[in-house]
């Protein structure tokens, strides 16, 4: 096993210098960089000016928009070469492609991902300053789903076709069926003084006076902001564990092992529990890293939003809009090492739950 997992963390460096640079590829084809953004902004401004001007500053504009041409930036136009190539300088693009890319594999190797382009922050005290959200979100939606699915999958597949399967099945359906987002609009409409009840708050993880409240009073307070946007993931993403639980088992229940395990006379909670659930179990184990980060990560972005929760999921949205490269990537670096992490992870828990896999003699 050693030398399974050896191996596995020197393959996680080809596979995420590929992903990076794949998206370094992609981004620097779409249009709308952060040169282009800043060029329309001052576009912007001297439009401002050359309105409050009136006609004598066309004249003014003339010279340098002959200057400028040229330039490969559209939003260039009428601007001065020199301020150009300042703002190219400020955000690195006076190197070529194949340089930038070089230099931030570089400062990445040693977590140096640099400072948010819009914001007057390094991206590592973003990350750590949205975290807290995401993990609270990931968190507590991630455990309310796997005690609820598993248990209800469970006794879903040894029911198999009773009324109980009947009626669960329709509520899962209608669960799947709403969108997670859609689902905390109507929460915020019917409980947080939308339009009928003002029981839950709107925004935030805590209250205004939350440090002036006691430890036991900060626990209900953090709970209680809690509750709508954890409910909104959770309705949205137990759906899928669930069937999945419940097909697993019953595709173990209806092996010849589980009959024999019967014939002789074993206690059909130690047949269920002592045989087919570490088999069963194995499908939902392997989905659990894929669960985690699209959970953690990108899964609650737009609860966030609704929520007015600033975490991960708000902060990369944000920074694709405004193509905040530093934020883009420094995240996606991140988010790929704790996904290849979880992945060996949930391999180890393979061989915890059934010893029989080996993928080291596998491999051989």
């Amino acid at each position: 096993m050693p030398a399974y997992i050896f191996k596995r963390l020197l393959l996680m460096i080809p596979t995420l210098f590929g992903i990076m640079l794949l998206n370094f590829v992609i981004v620097q084809a779409a249009p709308g960089g952060p040169v282009e953004r800043m060029l329309a902004q001052t576009q912007g401004m001297e439009s401002d000016v050359q309105a409050r001007l009136g006609g004598g500053s066309d004249t003014a504009m003339s010279g340098s928009t002959s200057e400028s041409s040229s330039s490969k930036y559209k939003g260039a136009q009428g601007l001065d070469p020199e301020l150009v190539e300042r703002i190219e300088k400020l955000y690195g693009f006076d190197k070529p492609a194949h340089e930038r890319f070089w230099i931030m594999i570089k400062s990445y190797l040693s977590f140096d991902f640099g400072d948010s382009f819009f914001r007057d922050k390094s991206v590592t005290d973003l990350v750590l300053e949205k975290m807290p959200v995401s993990i609270s979100l990931g968190l507590w939606s991630t455990l309310i789903i796997y005690m609820l699915s598993i248990p209800m999958g469970i006794k879903k597949a040894v029911n198999d076709g009773s009324r109980f399967d009947v009626w669960t099945s329709s509520v899962i359906i209608v669960g799947y069926a709403i969108p997670g987002f859609l689902f905390g609009v109507l929460l915020i409409v019917l409980f947080a003084g939308g339009s009928y009840w003002d029981l839950f708050p709107l925004r935030g993880l805590t209250s205004s006076n939350y440090d002036q409240l006691s430890w036991f009073e900060q626990i209900l307070d953090y709970a209680w902001h809690l509750v709508l946007p954890v409910t909104a993931i959770v309705v949205g993403g137990f759906a899928t564990l669930t069937m999945l639980t419940k097909n697993s088992f019953l595709d173990e229940i209806n092996k010849q092992y589980v009959a024999t395990a019967r014939a002789k006379g074993l206690t059909e909670n130690r047949v269920l529990y002592g045989h087919v659930f570490r088999n069963a179990m194995l499908i939902v184990i392997a989905g659990m890293p894929s669960a985690l980060i699209g959970i953690f990560f990108t899964g609650s972005m737009l609860i966030e939003v609704i929520f007015s929760l600033d975490g991960l999921g708000l902060l990369g949205f944000e920074a694709a809009l405004n193509r905040d490269y530093p934020v883009m990537f420094g995240t996606l670096y991140i988010f790929t090492i704790v996904g290849l992490l979880l992945k060996l992870i949930s391999d180890l828990t393979y061989v915890l739950i059934d010893p029989r896999i080996d993928f080291e003699s596998r491999e051989s």
